[in-house]
């Protein structure tokens, strides 16, 4: 199979991207794939060190208010067309997958105007601007939550989930982490703010540290690179050693995720459509807190889809204090059926088999 991915800008449309390819590599070897991309978006990076080829295309997003940078936009847009059927027409591909990121609109949209079977992967619950546009002609539309059925049309539409790496849902022995961190038999609560960290987030983890808000459960928390010595000497100037903290462990960044995610009873962060789709994957319970630094406040939508659902509380980001975090994981904590119903609920909307279900939907439109 000769396999085209386009999508790019953020982790977030790239990581599924690879993960499709990972898989339909895993399903068939002699496949041929080739990634298209800005070099503006960090597919530049992070696709060629998966071993996979990219090529670029020139385009930008769309202005959201009146804007004479439009026009350039506009035909940026059309440019960047030719150039996409020029790519397409080249290396003659058996499916166009597009993962969002408006430098899917282009690619995707040539290829189903020469009549080359397209499938577009949405991973928020509200779909974004390039998959949106696309959806009516894309030969299907794949999405990640039950909910985006209602916010917008498209010729087929299939329930699939977001892809996930296939680490995640390996079995650790939450003994060995317990001892790893020196931890008692106390719940554990994982607390991080994505991979660069989340300043509101982080001042509400040295408030919880200050202030002793933490009794009651062992807390593993990732306060992101750049963060972390400013947080260190916070707690310093308190008379707080960052390594020594009874039940506490943070750290810059989190190589083990996966097997944290297995042992953690509660899941505290932000509600990116991947970190969502981990968490009902495994079934855990969340306090999330959506970041409103995003396109379309679409992590709030996420957030509320799981609060709905029963399977995760949520709290805005101008609402985030130690203590009202601390607040809500003891009041879970405190209630073991709650606790349960929460991890129970997160489990019925966890969809675990997205590449499997994507695979089948690329076979049928070839």
């Amino acid at each position: 199979m000769r396999v085209l991915l386009t999508g790019g800008g953020t982790a977030g449309h790239i990581n599924p991207a690879i993960a499709i390819a990972n898989y339909i590599k895993e399903k068939e070897k002699d496949s041929t794939f080739l990634f298209v991309g800005t070099e503006r978006g960090l597919e530049k990076t992070l696709v060629p060190k998966c071993g996979y080829d990219i090529k670029f295309i020139e385009v930008m997003g769309l202005k959201r208010s009146l804007s004479l940078q439009n026009f350039k936009v506009l035909i940026n847009y059309i440019k960047s067309q030719k150039d996409a059927k020029k790519i397409i027409r080249d290396f003659k591909p058996d499916v166009v997958i597009g993962t969002g990121g408006y430098v899917c609109a282009p690619v995707v949209k040539t290829a189903a105007k020469l009549k080359i079977p397209t499938l577009i992967h949405e991973q928020n619950v509200f779909p974004g601007l390039a998959i949106k546009m696309l959806s009516q002609t894309a030969d299907v539309t794949a999405i990640s939550f039950e909910e985006t059925k209602n916010m917008m049309k498209a010729k087929k539409m299939v329930l699939t989930g977001n892809p996930l790496r296939p680490n995640l849902f390996a079995s650790h022995d939450i003994d060995v982490v317990r001892a790893q961190y020196n931890f008692d038999d106390k719940p554990i609560v994982l607390m991080f703010g994505g991979s660069l960290g989340a300043e509101k987030m982080n001042e509400a983890l040295v408030d919880m540290v200050i202030n002793r808000r933490v009794e009651g459960f062992n807390l593993i928390a990732s306060t992101g690179e750049k963060h972390f010595e400013k947080i260190k000497g916070e707690l310093k100037d308190k008379g707080i050693d960052i390594d020594k903290i009874p039940g506490v462990r943070i750290f810059p960044y989190l190589y083990n995720m996966e097997e944290i995610f297995f042992g953690a009873d509660i899941i505290t962060g932000r509600a990116g459509a991947i970190t969502v789709s981990e968490i009902t994957a495994l079934g855990k319970a969340a306090v999330l807190i959506p970041s409103p630094y995003v396109a379309h406040n679409h992590q709030e939508y996420n957030a509320r889809y799981l609060e709905k659902n029963g399977a995760a509380k949520v709290v805005l980001e101008s609402e985030t204090t130690g203590e009202r975090i601390a607040s809500e994981i003891k009041n879970i904590l405190a209630d073991k059926d709650k606790l349960k119903k929460m991890q129970s609920a997160s489990k019925k909307i966890g969809i675990t088999d997205a590449c499997e279900t994507i695979y089948k939907s690329i076979k049928e439109i070839i």
